[in-house]
């Protein structure tokens, strides 16, 4: 042991530390029982006090503040707040405003600032302030000017280049209204990245989970080999093919290595490791890349102008398990919505045995215009896989379509036709949950050409009422009887304890397409009379509905548009005295929304009074509406009292319910009227969209009551046939499946199991009308737990 001493350094060490800080730490709820929601903090800022100088400010020495900021939000720091701080020892130093809102998040940042002369001191002690730094104070930048420090030839270029450019940056909304170069050579958008640029984040997300985590990469595949890349893979986009073609077939792919050219001439290089889980599919992958490169490259020699060559290494065979499973079928389903998740969850499981319905398994392809939304749909589903897609790209739809057996598409309805139109191209079988509109009709003759079967209206409603309905008519047509009637009820409904508000409803999805429902005129039959319905009306005609079998439900109906058509589809118009279809809601929904429409608040025109400037508050609208100059104290009776007066409730019960509505919605309360509103119907879904959504604790249930008098004219005998179904929502793990969703994506992936194995013989736009179709498919429904409730009775 030496008896030296050793020298204490003399070097001073300084660390910083930093943190970011968003717009949750900046502001917290005024109601303790809500959490904090960026979107609601953005819309209602009023909702939110200002916690940055408790939580933030004492504990800084300095200051960055980047944020954009606007007088409706709090500020990140007072003057008053900042002179608090200081007297209580916070160690803040200085500030350095780069947003140079004088006045504004920082308040007592009161001038800009120049190059020459960045820095002013702001002293909280005497409220004063000084250029020199020679005192106390906090110390403020504010230099407004800073994006200029490039030099004058930088700016200038970049300047030059520009400004070709920003006329069509700044007129287009939409990615798609831009140019084809513009288009392309924009990364990002709206937050996520662009399509053509995807690959960063797949490539990326491959290296970060096998680097943290090796076993999770393809090397656990039973199959894996190294493919080696290089070409114009970026600027031409020739990656995003490869990458599709694995991920489509079901394989899975490692970043190994890669190089990017620096310019257009240069070829980028990229390693990548394939996993699949057998030869089959291994050889599918390998195959494509191959096809992919070959069209690439002239006559098989690699050039300057390739935009791709391959080369593939060794297959190899991993000793994961000692059975190689065949290729499955693969289904792709189209959108990442509440409805998609069953829909996969059912068809990834369809190893067991559905009536009789052995199959190998099905391997699911969920596609998504954003990859985030696609993967938490696939989240703990074996046998699926999540890929990003943007629909409107019909040569990646085309690419996607050939390499399954059957498409689902939960898209919005304007976008079936054209899936459709790629599907016949392809010869591929298609299902949808929604109504066959016009240009879905037009398609009939060219897929049944084709050979393809476009299965529609298989959901809920359309969709399970078709099925219960036809079950019923033909069973009764079967036995020589005739239908006297027919009619049918179903609802989307919050669960009872769920209906906990003044219109014991709720939304899962925008309001406005609700409301818009809501004044949907209706026409249907009744004893052999047809009865026409305003839509004005709509909510007038409300009347009660009961059922024996759930007396604790205290529901209403009102007719469902248009009847008389399902007459037709059934095969019953000729012998039906009555077709009746409705929508149901709980008790007293319908007055009240009736009220609220004539007070006016369903108008969808541009409303003078919001226009004026300073814009009004809700309560000055309503109080417009009303003709009233109501104070925040008013009382309610004199709300009701104006109800009445004004020939908008028939009773003081019905203005009292609507009141209660009313302030359940705040169109009462002293809050500006947000700029996005400009009518009476916007402020309202505004409201109901903010008001009316369920918890994460909270279910929802679908009701569907079909009743069919059948008249047997040799017996005189009658029957009424009534089937019931009652499905609520799941919760499982801390996660919900609504009830809507389960009874709209289980029958679509059902009507995909059923095409899956040529079980529908009728080719064309087809609807789940026959017995083909019918009969398996409600029986799988009751597999899952989907039962009709079926009883008789005979008179």
């Amino acid at each position: 042991m030496g008896t030296e001493k050793k020298l204490k350094s003399t070097k001073r060490v300084f660390q910083v530390f930093g943190c970011v800080v968003t717009s949750q730490d900046m502001v917290s709820p005024k109601d303790p029982t809500k959490s904090f929601s960026k979107v609601d903090y953005y819309t209602h800022p009023e909702h939110y006090n200002p916690v940055f100088h408790e939580r933030i400010a004492p504990y800084a020495s300095v200051i960055v503040n980047c944020m954009y900021w606007e007088k409706r939000f709090s500020r990140l720091l007072s003057t008053k707040q900042l002179q608090d701080l200081i007297k209580g020892g916070c160690p803040l130093l200085g500030v350095c405003d780069i947003t140079c809102d004088i006045g504004g998040s920082i308040e007592f940042v009161n001038k800009s600032t120049s190059i020459e002369s960045p820095f002013f001191r702001y002293d909280p002690y005497t409220d004063s302030y000084h250029d020199d730094m020679t005192s106390n104070g906090v110390v403020c930048l504010a230099v407004d000017i800073l994006p200029t420090e490039f030099s004058r030839e930088a700016s200038q270029h970049f300047g030059d280049i520009l400004s070709q450019f920003v006329t069509s940056l700044a007129s287009a909304k939409e990615i798609d209204e831009l140019p084809s170069h513009l288009r392309k050579a924009c990364i990002a958008h709206k937050g996520a990245l662009t399509p053509l640029y995807d690959y960063i984040r797949r490539m990326r997300k491959s290296f970060i989970e096998t680097s943290a985590a090796p076993l999770n990469g393809p090397s656990w595949k039973k199959y894996t080999t190294l493919v080696s890349l290089s070409g114009h893979l970026f600027d031409k986009f020739q990656i995003n093919k490869a990458l599709d073609i694995i991920e489509a077939a079901g394989g899975s792919f490692h970043l190994v290595k890669c190089d990017v050219g620096q310019s257009t001439d240069d070829f980028s290089y990229s390693e990548l490791e394939v996993g699949a889980d057998d030869t089959s599919m291994m050889d599918n992958i390998l195959d494509s890349l191959t096809t992919l490169a070959n069209s690439s490259e002239k006559h098989g020699i690699v050039s300057k102008e390739s935009d791709l060559s391959l080369k593939i290494g060794k297959v190899n065979a991993n000793e994961t398990d000692n059975c190689v499973p065949e290729k499955r079928p693969a289904v792709l389903i189209l959108g990442a919505g509440r409805v998609c998740r069953p829909a996969a969850a059912f068809l990834a499981s369809i190893e067991k045995d559905h009536n009789g319905y052995s199959s190998e398994g099905v391997h699911v392809i969920v596609a998504s215009l954003f990859q985030e939304d696609a993967d938490e749909t696939v989240e703990g589903i074996t046998n699926a896989t999540a890929v990003q897609l943007d629909v409107k790209d019909l040569e990646r739809v085309s690419f996607y379509v050939s390499q399954v057996e059957v498409v689902v598409s939960l898209l919005p309805a304007s976008f079936h036709s054209s899936i459709a139109n790629v599907c016949i191209e392809h010869k591929k079988h298609m299902v949808t949950a929604s109504y066959v509109d016009d240009s879905m009709s037009k398609l009939d003759s060219v897929a049944k050409d084709a050979g393809v079967a476009i299965l529609c209206e298989m959901g809920l409603d359309p969709g399970i009422d078709h099925m219960m309905a036809m079950k019923m008519i033909d069973e009764a047509h079967k036995r020589g009887g005739k239908v006297k009637g027919f009619t049918s009820y179903c609802g989307g409904l919050p669960s009872p304890a769920a209906a906990n508000n003044p219109l014991a409803y709720k939304f899962s999805w925008n309001p406005a397409g609700a409301i818009r429902a809501g004044r949907n005129s209706a026409i249907y039959k009744l004893l052999g009379e047809t009865v026409n319905v305003d839509g004005k009306e709509l909510y007038d005609s409300a009347k009660s509905f009961r059922l024996s079998d759930l007396p604790a439900f205290a529901l209403e109906h009102l007719p469902n548009r248009n009847s008389l058509i399902y007459g037709d589809l059934y095969g019953i118009s000729k012998e039906a005295s009555t077709i009746y279809r409705a929508t149901l809601r709980y008790e007293g929904f319908s007055e009240i929304m009736a009220t609220l429409g004539k007070i006016g608040f369903f108008e969808m025109e541009p409303h003078p009074f919001i226009k004026v400037a300073p814009r009004p508050t809700l309560r000055s609208f309503l109080n417009h509406l009303l003709g009233l100059n109501m104070s925040s104290s008013a009382k309610e009776e004199e709300f009701i009292q104006r109800l009445v007066q004004l020939g908008h409730c028939k009773d003081k019960t019905t203005a009292s319910k609507t009141i209660k509505a009313i302030k359940f919605l705040g169109l009462h309360e002293d809050m500006v009227i947000p700029e996005s509103c400009s009518s009476a119907f916007e402020i309202i879904c505004a409201r109901m969209e903010e008001r009316l959504t369920y918890k994460n604790d909270e279910q929802d249930m679908v009701l569907l009551h079909h009743e069919v008098e059948v008249e047997f004219p040799d017996s005189q005998q009658t029957e009424k046939h009534r089937a019931t179904l009652l499905e609520f929502g799941k919760i499982e793990n801390g996660k919900s499946t609504t009830a809507m969703a389960l009874t709209v994506g289980v029958p679509a992936a059902i009507g995909a199991l059923l095409l899956l194995h040529n079980r529908v013989q009728k080719r064309g736009v087809v609807r789940p009308l026959d017995s083909e179709v019918y009969i398996p498919a409600l029986k799988m429904l009751e597999t899952t737990g989907i039962k009709l409730l079926e009883e008789v009775e005979s008179s």
